[in-house]
């Protein structure tokens, strides 16, 4: 796996920007309100949200695919959005992420904290939009 890191570069920061706009401008009012019920309701409204999510970065990175000409696998492409859209219905699950952050000695600010739980699922996502990043660029490149 050699890729170029102006591809990387490209697809991350297209990956960033429309999980920017997905996450807090596409996004519904009832799938933010719902997405975190621990119940079938909130896996329905959660799943929602990440397909919904990942259209908004497919077409971001489609985007910058067309029209920089990138070097992109679909096997890379595929697995990457995949992953990146598995993970951020997971974290938005939000019972999953506050099991996650107890688990490693951040339930005190979780609780105490009332951006607490934004800011450590904003990290989280965007810390797999970089893995995502990775594999999108890497894999078949």
């Amino acid at each position: 796996m050699s890729a170029d890191p102006g591809t990387f570069a490209a697809v991350g920061f297209a990956l960033y920007a429309a999980h920017m706009v997905g996450d807090h401008w596409v996004q519904t009012d009832s799938e933010a309100v719902n997405k975190g019920r621990n119940d079938w309701t909130g896996r329905y409204f959660a799943t929602r949200h990440g397909v919904g999510l990942g259209v908004v970065k497919a077409l971001f990175l489609a985007l910058v695919w067309v029209v920089f000409a990138l070097p992109l696998a679909p096997l890379g492409v595929a697995l990457g959005m995949t992953l990146d859209t598995v993970s951020h219905i997971w974290a938005d699950r939000r019972h999953t992420l506050a099991a996650l952050a107890r688990r490693v000695g951040k339930g005190t600010w979780w609780e105490r904290d009332p951006n607490a739980p934004y800011l450590l699922d904003q990290s989280w996502h965007i810390g797999w939009l970089f893995v995502a990043a990775v594999i999108i660029a890497g894999v078949g490149s």
